[in-house]
């Protein structure tokens, strides 16, 4: 299996095979804590070759620099079953999260597992600024 997108997003969506992302970002500003994320998605772009075929799991956690987890993991039943005329077989995963909540600032991630083994972090920074008033 290759990763060949994994992104933190205000939104995501797959049109016919074609990932299409709308503002990539690793680091949320916010004048006060706990901070609430209205709206995110995780975009995944995974490509399975010959030998990765069965049902898969795909795990996503969103976690803090301790890693601790800051919401229920997410798991994906992944099912991969390559074409006869197919030499890889490439899938999008969106996953939309709402009402993501960070009681602190700090560095956060989300691990994204394949089968209960790491493949990637996605890393957020989360940090607190001083409102501005005119």
């Amino acid at each position: 299996m290759n990763i060949q997108v994994a992104v933190l997003c205000d939104a995501a969506t797959d049109d016919n095979g074609k990932l299409n992302l709308l503002g990539a970002f690793d680091t949320i500003y916010t004048p006060q804590m706990p901070a609430v994320h209205p709206q995110c998605a995780v975009a995944l772009r995974l490509t399975f070759m010959p030998g990765d075929e069965g049902t898969r799991k795909l795990t996503l956690n969103f976690i803090n620099a301790d890693g601790h987890p800051i919401m229920q993991g997410i798991d994906l039943p992944v099912p991969v079953l390559l074409p006869d005329d197919a030499h890889f077989l490439t899938r999008n995963f969106i996953v939309n999260i709402q009402q993501l909540k960070f009681n602190e600032p700090g560095l956060y991630s989300v691990d994204v597992r394949l089968d209960d083994e790491t493949q990637t972090s996605i890393p957020l920074l989360v940090k607190r600024v001083e409102s501005q008033t005119a």
